[in-house]
């Protein structure tokens, strides 16, 4: 009956020696003590800040005015209800962003002799709506655009405000596109080229798949942006959450309701800038890899 191998002794019997463990230990002190200064420093700074706010002698009055507890609760249904209309159109923005940026950038990086009109008007597009603030844009589209009194054009407000949110933000994402396309190493077309692979094909299966990868931390702070934004269609009287807020303000003359509609989007927003972050690191570390 055969006994079993042992592994090598090198692997087995291995164990740190006391210099080892008194750097670990030195370590794990080091590390602890800067978890309690940073812990301190935190409290001490918070502490500090809210106490010259509720010590101040407008306290009171600003308390009353912007954070009471019957006028929250109040308010809340009619901005819970408000701000749906604000996902909704973010939701519908967003896809249609993507596809028009993207296509913006590919016809922007076309070399085709018949495609130069077109590249033209891409480059007007991206640096006229780029220069116009989304504001003016939905006043343009939700106002003009129906003034037109063209048959079969769309009246509805949250159409053109949707619209003009896509036109705004397609020209951004646009030239994040491209700048990922363009930071795409020459390597990468010389050697698609090599394989006998169309300008065509070298686009969509090696530069702009590697292009999508680079661009996705901006991309995200762009939604971020947009998911804010989608608040600039209460001028045109869309009642979504900031809509409903000031008007419960205006008749109550009571600034909590705007509080609250703010909380729904820090609420939002918050989650989708640490998923930013964290794609960045990812990013980063497969850069440091050599993973891109």
């Amino acid at each position: 009956m055969s006994t079993p191998t042992s592994e090598p002794s090198g692997t087995t019997d291995w164990a740190p020696s006391e210099r080892e463990l008194a750097r670990r230990r030195t370590r794990e002190r080091q590390r602890n003590q800067r978890v309690v200064i940073a812990s301190l420093a935190t409290i001490v700074v918070l502490g500090a800040l809210v106490a010259a706010v509720v010590l101040s002698p407008g306290w009171p009055r600003v308390r009353a005015t912007f954070l009471d507890p019957h006028h929250a609760k109040e308010s809340l249904p009619a901005i819970a209800k408000g701000f749906w209309i604000n996902v909704k159109m973010f939701l519908i923005a967003e896809p249609l962003i993507l596809v028009l940026g993207l296509a913006l950038a590919l016809v922007r990086q076309a070399r085709s002799a018949w495609l130069v009109p077109l590249r033209g008007l891409a480059v007007v597009y991206t640096d006229v709506v780029r220069g116009i603030p989304t504001l003016l844009l939905v006043f343009l589209f939700v106002f003009g655009m129906p003034a037109l009194g063209l048959a079969g054009l769309p009246t509805s407000i949250f159409f053109w405000a949707t619209v003009a949110l896509v036109v705004s933000y397609s020209a951004y994402v646009a030239e994040v596109f491209r700048s990922g396309i363009e930071g795409v190493h020459p390597s990468q077309v010389a050697s698609a080229e090599a394989l006998a692979l169309s300008r065509a094909q070298t686009m969509r299966h090696v530069v702009v798949p590697q292009a999508v990868r680079r661009v996705v931390p901006p991309l995200l702070n762009d939604f971020v942006s947009l998911q804010k934004d989608t608040a600039l269609v209460a001028s045109v009287s869309l009642f979504d959450a900031l809509f409903a807020a000031t008007d419960y303000a205006s008749f109550h003359f009571n600034f909590t309701s705007i509080v609250v509609a703010a909380a729904f989007f820090v609420v939002m927003t918050v989650p989708l800038a640490r998923l930013c972050d964290a794609l960045a690191r990812r990013v980063a570390r497969r850069e440091r890899a050599g993973a891109l």
